[in-house]
């Protein structure tokens, strides 16, 4: 995005500057950096959806039983469960997500958005958003470049990776992504669009990246789950012009000043938070022996 801005505040001017919609700058970047058309990346997008998609019917119809046995058909459970705490729809976003992380944790196939251990986010979102209020395929891709440009921000000012920032960057960044998205579909302002970021931030921020064993299942893929029941909530906030109160680019630094204090026990090495709880290290143990087990053996040819 540095191309044309590094932060929201400059995305936001140049798209006022211009008379752009918020999606227009991010597709230039896109053909700029790719040396392609907006026809072929557009047709990228639809591919990417459609694997998101994909990643959803596979986990809510498919078995869903990682090696390490802590996944074990989660958003099946959620989804055929007859009592719904909120409404139906909600139950829907949940097990959605749940559904394409699930999928992540199996080893099957899955958009990284922004990053793996991330990927129930998006597609909960978006698949949701799409069939509640009937949008088109295009408006969604739309929302896409919208969620692509706000990555392509935090990364610049913070971090998306959980080794880096924490869970924060990870499931936080696909949060603010899929809020910013929501809002924009929906035909929000690009100040409500920005404000949903700032507020998905605001209930991320802090959050570690301690995965059990080491592995992004536990508790990854029922973070996927709130994150995009944050998502979600955030946007409702923010397109009823509910103010964040601290702009969306002193959040981001925010989680950037987090990111760099936060100790690095909570950074992705499985050292410290669940991962070092008496269970946690129990299931790393267990899986350690049988990633043992199952190496061939050195003397074999």
């Amino acid at each position: 995005m540095a191309l044309l801005f590094e932060n929201f505040e400059s995305w936001r001017q140049y798209c006022k500057e211009k008379n752009l919609p918020l999606y227009k700058p991010v597709l230039e970047y896109e053909t700029e950096q790719k040396g392609r058309d907006e026809q072929t990346i557009q047709e990228g997008l639809l591919k990417a959806y459609q694997v998101m998609k994909e990643a959803v019917k596979t986990g809510l119809n498919s078995d869903m039983k990682s090696r390490s046995g802590m996944i074990d058909n989660g958003a099946k459970k959620v989804y055929n469960h007859p009592v719904t705490v909120l409404s139906r729809e909600f139950t829907e976003v949940i097990s959605s997500a749940l559904a394409a992380k699930e999928v992540n944790s199996c080893m099957g196939r899955v958009v990284a958005a922004p990053t793996a251990g991330a990927s129930g986010i998006l597609p909960g979102v978006l698949t949701n958003l799409q069939s509640l209020h009937g949008l088109s395929d295009e408006k969604i891709c739309e929302g896409l470049l919208v969620a692509a440009g706000i990555a392509l921000i935090i990364e610049r000012n913070a971090s998306l990776a959980g080794a880096v920032g924490g869970c924060q960057a990870e499931t936080g960044s696909a949060a603010a992504m899929g809020s910013g998205a929501i809002v924009y579909c929906l035909g929000g302002t690009v100040d409500q669009a920005f404000n949903a970021v700032a507020i998905t931030i605001q209930c991320m921020l802090g959050l570690v990246c301690d995965p059990v064993a080491g592995l992004v299942e536990v508790p990854c893929v029922v973070r996927n789950a709130s994150a995009a029941a944050i998502a979600f909530s955030s946007a409702q906030i923010a397109i009823a012009d509910v103010n964040a109160v601290i702009p969306v680019d002193e959040c981001v630094a925010a989680m950037g000043e987090i990111g760099q204090s936060m100790e690095t026990r909570y950074k992705e090495t499985a050292l410290g938070g669940l991962a070092a709880t008496l269970t946690g290290k129990g299931i790393a143990k267990k899986v350690l022996i049988q990633d043992i087990e199952i190496l061939p053996d050195e003397d074999t040819e």
